[in-house]
């Protein structure tokens, strides 16, 4: 394990383990279901470069080290009058990883976290430095969701927007209607997602909307409720008699889809896109063609309930525009994010290997960062740009400096 604080000790580690035949591995903050990270070789734990380089209130771009969380810059940014286009409902990643996995939120008219990166800085297979932007063609759109298998980015810099407050409000509606309706809401509000609860003739759907109103977050009693005793304690334990009593699921799921809304609140964006998640749970998340979406959802809850499987974690639904990174889920086409969860210790291959199956017939592209069953050559098919990606691979990391057993399996060896 190699903790660096500089780019120069980034470089100096991958030279020591060149020196020594060592692979090498970046490791983020563990929040990964696949095993991109593992390696017998050195680990590189890039929690320490963590700063705010720099800031150009006249472009609104941000220069920052990349082990920073998403949570930690995003505050620095709302203190410098800034904030992100667009994040994800979880926080803690760190920058380098999230952008490596493709993360993304929400928003028909807006790309995945990557989509937001100008420029970056990243140590290759060599230890050598390199400095990429927009000029740099394929060598930028590869390393803006790289997996790690390209080298350590030690450096990003993003494109930020004029700091804002949105308007959230989770409400419970009818399933038929949340998805009869998806893509409509989904032009109507910024932000759109919903989750589908197996069983259940209900569904949650979450909007956030910029607002030009003062900030009107919850009072501690009330975010105490909502995210401390419903969203964490009460769902665990209904989680926790669902795993000893399965047949209960059904009805369980039920009773939690009734309860699952929050009244309406204003805060700053980054704070109402970040939700607190410590229910533990694995997570296979698929990127579909924007038509193909809704027809899988419905299809997947068809198997859940006629496999009467145990699931009691709800569907997640979310979209996203197109954008050019070349191993990003949404390179090329409008998507539509389906995610299945499964509670911590209940049986899940059943079903993700279910899910998997019908999701071929879509051309899914599954999330870097969650558990999927792809390689390299079923998964090579699905990304027009897949043989650039590999023309870049092999020239920042011609030796696999940055090989372990997962990028084997989905990417394959270096192409020489």
């Amino acid at each position: 394990m190699v903790r660096p604080t500089s780019t120069a000790e980034v470089a100096a580690a991958i030279v020591g383990a060149t020196d020594a035949g060592r692979r090498v591995r970046p490791t983020g903050s563990g929040h990964s279901f696949t095993p991109l990270v593992p390696t017998d070789g050195v680990l590189l734990d890039l929690g320490g470069m963590d700063r705010v380089l720099g800031v150009d209130h006249a472009t609104a771009r941000v220069r920052v080290e990349a082990g920073i969380t998403l949570g930690s810059l995003a505050a620095a940014l709302v203190e410098r009058g800034l904030a992100f286009a667009n994040l994800g409902d979880i926080d803690r990643q760190t920058l380098a990883g999230a952008l490596a996995t493709g993360t993304h939120g929400t928003g028909q008219t807006l790309g995945n976290l990557a989509s937001q990166v100008v420029g970056l800085q990243i140590v290759d297979g060599r230890g050598e430095v390199h400095d990429l932007g927009p000029g740099d063609g394929d060598r930028f759109l590869a390393a803006r969701v790289g997996l790690g298998a390209l080298g350590v980015v030690t450096e990003v810099t993003l494109q930020a927007v004029p700091a804002y407050r949105l308007r959230g409000h989770d409400r419970v509606e009818p399933l038929g209607e949340v998805l009869d309706g998806y893509h409509d809401r989904a032009a109507e509000h910024r932000h759109f997602e919903a989750y589908a609860f197996p069983y259940s003739a209900r569904a949650m759907t979450r909007t956030n909307d910029p607002v030009d109103a003062p900030a009107a977050p919850p009072g501690p009693v009330s975010a105490w409720v909502h995210d401390r005793l419903l969203t964490t304690y009460a769902l665990e334990a209904i989680c926790r008699l669902g795993r000893r009593a399965p047949a209960l699921i059904p009805s369980l799921n039920r009773t939690v889809s009734r309860l699952a809304g929050a009244p309406p609140k204003v805060d700053e964006a980054h704070r109402v896109f970040a939700s607190a998640r410590d229910v533990r749970f694995t997570e296979m998340e698929l990127a579909l063609p924007r038509e193909a979406g809704i027809p899988f959802v419905r299809e997947v809850l068809r198997f859940v309930r006629d496999q009467h499987l145990p699931i009691n974690f709800p569907i997640e639904i979310r979209t996203a525009a197109a954008d050019d990174a070349l191993l990003s889920t949404a390179h090329g086409r409008d998507s539509v994010y389906v995610a299945v969860h499964a509670f911590v210790g209940m049986p899940f291959e059943a079903y993700f290997r279910g899910v998997w199956e019908r999701a071929r017939d879509h051309a899914a592209r599954p999330h870097w960062g969650k558990r999927h069953f792809g390689s390299a050559e079923s998964l090579r098919p699905l990304y027009p740009a897949w043989d650039r990606f590999a023309a870049v691979r092999a020239g920042f990391d011609p030796d696999g400096r940055f090989r372990n057993d997962h990028l084997d399996r989905v990417l394959g060896p270096v192409e020489r």
